[in-house]
């Protein structure tokens, strides 16, 4: 129960996260956003789950952008090309693939990527008892 009780508070921190930024960023959100960041961040945290501690941080950070891009694109065609909501449309910026990734969003998921790594590892450290985190640069 306190592992599902963990990843549940990890998930809605997420998406409280991810709509906190999106609203920022661009002054709306939807509902699904709250699902794709809860989501992302819980697969951002499960990074030092499955590699070790001692893989550098710029490699667990493309790791992460690369899982947050992967979430954008499986999101997106649902939401967007298959459910027709039209959430976000990139289909007008360069390099973008179906119109629901583009490069320009993959670099910007690098400082959240690496804001996300870092605050799901203190997170998770201060409040499950889990190690502390070291990081290799």
């Amino acid at each position: 129960m306190r592992l599902y009780l963990k990843y549940l508070f990890l998930f809605m921190s997420g998406g409280l996260m991810y709509n906190i930024l999106e609203i920022s960023f661009r002054g709306w959100t939807h509902w699904t956003m709250f699902i794709l960041g809860g989501l992302c961040f819980t697969g951002l945290g499960l990074i030092n789950e499955v590699i070790p501690w001692e893989m550098p941080l710029w490699q667990q950070v493309l790791i992460g952008a690369c899982i947050i891009t992967g979430m954008e694109f499986m999101t997106g065609c649902i939401v967007n090309l298959w459910l027709g909501w039209a959430i976000w449309d990139y289909s007008q910026m360069p390099g973008n693939i179906l119109g629901q990734i583009c490069p320009r969003f993959f670099v910007l998921w690098f400082p959240v990527s690496l804001a996300g790594i870092l605050l799901d590892d203190w997170l998770r450290y201060l409040m499950f008892d889990e190690n502390r985190p070291r990081y290799q640069f």
